[in-house]
């Protein structure tokens, strides 16, 4: 079983920014995509950002410029540096980790239990 914790969530004026973190409590075998969701009332969760088991980041094209993923494999912790927040960044966000946690697990799909990120004068 991972848990994914989250913090970093909270209040912040337009244009101002925030950075949410993400740890997972165990080491993970082999990770095939670690990274951060969210879903605005009466909204479909979306992608926000994300690492491939490749390495690569993608981005949701609304927060492209503004939105920086970053990871410390060794801390098993991914950030999200928000920069230049809008109101219609306001959502719960969530941390995902699709992964398989030892060389004889399945594949597993854990959530963090969401973050809420508030963007308002």
């Amino acid at each position: 079983q991972v848990q994914l914790v989250e913090s970093g969530g909270g209040l912040v004026q337009p244009g101002g920014s925030l950075r949410l973190s993400c740890a997972a409590s165990r080491n993970i075998f082999s990770i095939y995509s670690m990274g951060w969701y969210r879903q605005a009332p009466g909204k479909q969760r979306e992608l926000v950002a994300v690492f491939t088991s490749a390495g690569n980041t993608n981005y949701a094209d609304s927060v492209k410029g503004r939105f920086t993923i970053s990871r410390d494999n060794a801390r098993n912790t991914v950030y999200l540096q928000m920069n230049s927040l809008k109101p219609e960044d306001t959502a719960v966000y969530y941390c995902n980790l699709r992964g398989r946690p030892t060389v004889v697990a399945a594949v597993m799909d854990a959530w963090g239990q969401g973050t809420l990120v508030t963007v308002s004068s």
